[in-house]
């Protein structure tokens, strides 16, 4: 029976922290979907094709490892592709608890789907996706943080400013899972 996992989030952009997680879940697992999703309560800064072409790139090198979009419910999703574990990365405290209410509510919505977390590398441990974006808007360098794709990605976001002061990075705060 082949072991699959799904490693869902929105991805805006993908961190090496996102990568090191699908890059470990690949090694347990015999095939991982990394599935984006446009989360409707974050204004996100990359459309939804750009994103999974990022972590497309990102993660080429991961023979067992595909990237989708994703639609509806996370477990309904987790359910059509025949996929009954997710995993989440937790880089904190504050992750775990918005992770724990979010397996919970999968589990009572899809009883066959199990959410398993993997904690990130403590190099990875401060990064996010907000985070990078907000550096990204002030020009510090991101490339110890990001694929090299993102960083170009970003770069020409603000090289496409038009004179308003980062008018290309307004977006939303908050949390980026």
């Amino acid at each position: 029976m082949e072991r699959k996992a799904m490693c869902p989030g929105s991805f805006d952009p993908v961190t090496y922290g996102h990568v090191d997680i699908i890059t470990r879940t690949s090694a347990i697992f015999d095939e991982v979907v990394v599935t984006v999703f446009d989360n409707p309560n974050k204004e996100h800064l990359f459309p939804l094709d750009r994103r999974i072409d990022m972590v497309r790139r990102a993660i080429a090198d991961i023979p067992n490892v595909v990237v989708e979009r994703g639609e509806g419910l996370l477990v309904e999703c987790a359910r059509k592709r025949g996929i009954n574990v997710i995993i989440k990365g937790l880089r904190a405290i504050s992750d775990f608890e918005y992770e724990f209410q979010m397996a919970q509510t999968n589990r009572a919505l899809g009883n066959t789907v199990e959410t398993l977390f993997m904690m990130t590398r403590p190099e990875h441990a401060y990064l996010s996706s907000s985070l990078v974006k907000e550096l990204a808007r002030h020009e510090a360098d991101i490339s110890e943080m990001v694929p090299p794709e993102v960083v170009r990605a970003l770069a020409r976001r603000g090289d496409s400013r038009d004179g308003e002061a980062n008018s290309a990075f307004q977006i939303s705060g908050g949390d980026d899972r």
